[in-house]
């Protein structure tokens, strides 16, 4: 049976000691420490009760009031052992919660986690959530889980719909959409991994093809994986019709750049009970429809035309700024191509220059006054009969948000390039940076921060371990956070 004892030393100190008797010999099982006050005595005396309960195993029997921690800590009796950025994970598993990923696998939460955070390998990534942040998986449990991961697209999906409908007003009436690449490291191709245009530079390594769709404000809802040499005017509407089944949406708008319009897309999107607003490239204009933009527009700042084509409605606007890049942009190729000709050598193809014959290459007069005839002219086709030219255009340029979101997951969650070679692994490394750039866009537009900033902030503040020497135990120490975090943590709450 272990007591605390308490006995005066020599030096006028009170030592704390816990004791146990045998054979009326008192035995001094450990020595806590000696205090030089009643508080350094008091303070020892609570280290000493917890460490019998837990050397003996028995809880008292009558259970004692409930105190403060000790506040004194003998600093030679303890050792360091690091510090973790507790209030960051705390924080990003709050955001979690508030998208209604909470009931995720915790392994799926903690490598969307530190992609937001550190992106690195998915071994990497469970040593960094160790290090970090006290969180320890094992080899086994990464390989076990991650193919389970593909089947959760649809759940989250749902999920993150539901939050953009809650929190950003999202209605389903309009969503925004585009494509981009991501390439492999590797030059071996697969039916999955193909090569083909490539938005990185890439063109000599596989690839796949991500069509991503967003809200206004760039909040991530659904996505489409393509194989990598597929064009991707021809992933429009698969990812529409997957995400209209996803979310149940009889009707919506979608919102898309140029490359997606095609006589085919119309049609089905209407079939499909899709509208649209989609770029135009006004240069496959016929020389008729040219001229009648050139009629009816007038070259003055905000002005707008509509014109009647097979792919609906053709609305066009005049810009000056755009008119004055363009008009630069034009006279530095023209003075390109007529130096080129002076010169009487071989001409490589290029605008603005037209071949007569298989050898006889010619200023191409008739394209440089259609080019100046559309001088600052951007064009948009849309379905919509009965919406003002101008809300088409303030709409199509909300597509930059799409954008936006595609630099995040390529610079600051690096989802490319990828390691993998099967399939069921790329689909869960897409499906763990989906869920990060969508807790990204949720910290940026709760807060006003990039994602970035908002990571360094959370980290100034750290939790110091110390453990005694005496007890075993780990004892926490938070640091102050700063107004800033204090600011940061308030925005996060309304």
């Amino acid at each position: 049976m272990y007591s605390v004892r308490t006995v005066r030393t020599g030096s006028g100190a009170t030592a704390v000691q816990v004791v146990r008797y045998s054979q009326r010999k008192r035995i001094v099982v450990k020595h806590i420490g000696s205090a030089h006050g009643s508080s350094e005595l008091v303070s020892l005396e609570q280290i000493a009760r917890p460490w019998i309960e837990r050397e003996s195993g028995q809880p008292p029997l009558f259970p004692r009031e409930k105190t403060r921690p000790p506040s004194l800590i003998p600093i030679d009796k303890c050792r360091y052992l690091g510090f973790r950025y507790a209030l960051l994970y705390e924080v990003i598993h709050e955001v979690f919660r508030r998208l209604h990923l909470d009931g995720l696998d915790l392994l799926l939460r903690d490598l969307a986690l530190i992609r937001v955070v550190q992106p690195a390998s998915k071994l990497e990534s469970l040593e960094l959530l160790s290090a970090l942040f006290g969180q320890t998986y094992r080899r086994a449990d990464l390989y076990r889980d991650l193919p389970s991961f593909v089947a959760l697209k649809g759940p989250i999906e749902r999920h993150l719909g539901n939050l953009a409908r809650a929190q950003f007003n999202f209605d389903f009436t309009m969503v925004f959409y585009d494509v981009t690449t991501l390439f492999f490291e590797s030059f071996r191709e697969d039916e999955f991994r193909r090569s083909g245009f490539s938005k990185d530079s890439k063109p000599n390594q596989p690839q796949i093809i991500i069509g991503l769709i967003v809200t206004r404000e760039g909040f991530p809802i659904s996505y489409e994986i393509f194989e990598g040499s597929r064009f991707e005017g021809h992933t429009f509407l698969p990812a529409l019709q997957r995400f209209k089944e996803t979310h149940h949406v009889d009707h919506c708008t979608v919102v898309a750049d140029a490359a997606m319009i095609s006589l085919d897309n119309v049609t089905q999107l209407v079939e499909n009970n899709l509208s649209y607003i989609v770029g135009a490239r006004l240069a496959n204009l016929t020389s008729e429809q040219i001229g009648a933009i050139g009629e009816r527009l007038p070259k003055v700042e905000g002005a707008s035309t509509r014109i009647e084509t097979e792919r609906g409605h053709l609305i066009c606007d005049f810009s000056l700024r755009r008119y004055k890049k363009d008009k630069r942009e034009m006279e530095k190729q023209i003075a390109k191509a007529e130096k080129l000709l002076g010169e009487r050598q071989a001409v490589k193809r290029m605008k603005f220059i037209k071949y007569d014959g298989p050898t006889k290459p010619t200023l191409n007069r008739e394209l440089i006054e259609k080019a100046k005839m559309l001088l600052g002219v951007k064009g948009y086709y849309t379905n919509l009969s009965d919406v003002e030219n101008q809300t088409i255009i303030d709409q199509y340029h909300n597509l930059w948000h799409v954008e936006q979101a595609f630099r995040i997951a390529k610079s600051d969650l690096a989802i490319r390039p990828i390691y993998h070679f099967k399939k069921q692994a790329i689909e869960a490394h897409i499906i763990i940076c989906f869920i990060a750039l969508a807790v990204c866009k949720y910290l940026e537009l709760k807060i006003g921060k990039s994602t970035r900033k908002i990571i360094k902030i959370l980290k100034s503040v750290t939790d110091a371990r110390l453990q005694n020497r005496l007890t075993d135990e780990e004892i926490i120490l938070r640091s102050e956070p700063t107004v800033e975090v204090q600011q940061l943590l308030r925005s996060l709450s309304h």
